[in-house]
């Protein structure tokens, strides 16, 4: 997908939908993604800045021997350097739930943003620096991991790019879940680049909700779906808020779409059995 003559963001968005996971260049999704909610921002600076970050990374890691040769340490302090230091970049902790913050062209014009949207800058680095990277499923705080032939390391972008050992993420998850919160398996899990996307847009459908616009919280959904196509629960997600709104066609719609993606089970049940009722509203 190109950036330069990029077409209308929802087509764009689509388009990404049906591409493999690796083949996604996630800053440019993401890119698409905030112009959907903020058409009169001038997107093409924001691609411009993606390139310069792109260059001053691979510029700093042709300049280092240990970086070259796979020091995660290395490449941390280079990523860090880049985006914090020279950029500018941190971790809105003072006005946290400010929707700029979920907007990368926003989070571009400000230099400030969630965990999820800098750590999409930081694999975007990471990328054009041909280093392995992905995103870490944590509870209620994204995280990032880079890998290499060594081992990897945990890093919290939102605080610069700390390295985080077991017992920072053991304190960090009592913090999110109380004190009686463990580690546990499956906490350190790698996203997908689409899941990582998807993050990102999680942050605005919730704030959406919370604020009670549930129209705009299904348009967040609809994006998310033309992202993930086959994404079940999404579906689920946007018939319940068609419901809500007493579009009982679109409603429909979507449930049947989730049942053909999970047509048995305890959930697939309840959403038949959901399905049946608006159905009988119709006639």
């Amino acid at each position: 997908m190109t950036i330069t003559h990029a077409p209308e963001p929802r087509s764009a968005i689509e388009a990404a939908g049906n591409l493999p996971d690796l083949e996604l260049d996630i800053a440019t999704v993401a890119l698409q993604l905030a112009r959907v909610d903020a058409p009169e921002a001038d997107w093409r600076k924001v691609a411009a800045h993606f390139s310069d970050i792109a260059r001053k990374v691979v510029d700093a890691a042709s300049m280092d021997g240990k970086a070259d040769g796979g020091d995660l340490e290395a490449r941390r302090l280079i990523l860090a350097e880049t985006l914090h230091g020279h950029f500018g970049y941190r971790g809105d902790s003072e006005t946290y739930e400010d929707m700029a913050n979920t907007n990368l062209i926003h989070v571009v014009e400000r230099r400030r943003g969630l965990p999820v949207a800098l750590g999409i800058l930081w694999l975007h680095a990471a990328d054009a620096a041909g280093w392995g990277a992905f995103g870490v499923d944590f509870p209620g705080h994204f995280l990032l991991a880079l890998e290499g032939p060594k081992g990897k390391l945990i890093l919290d972008v939102f605080a610069g790019g700390k390295v985080l050992e077991a017992q920072d993420l053991r304190a960090l998850i009592k913090r999110v879940e109380g004190e009686k919160a463990e580690l546990r398996p499956g906490v350190l899990r790698p996203m997908t680049r689409r899941e990582v996307l998807l993050r990102l847009q999680n942050n605005i459908k919730l704030r959406r909700l919370r604020g009670g616009d549930v129209k705009a919280a299904l348009s967040a959904t609809e994006d998310m779906l033309r992202l993930a196509p086959d994404h079940a629960a999404l579906w689920r997600e946007a018939g319940l808020m068609n419901q809500r709104l007493e579009r009982i066609g679109a409603a429909l719609g979507c449930l049947d779409r989730f049942l053909e993606l999970v047509p048995e089970g305890e959930a697939a049940a309840r959403v038949r059995a959901l399905a049946g009722e608006l159905r009988q509203r119709l006639n």
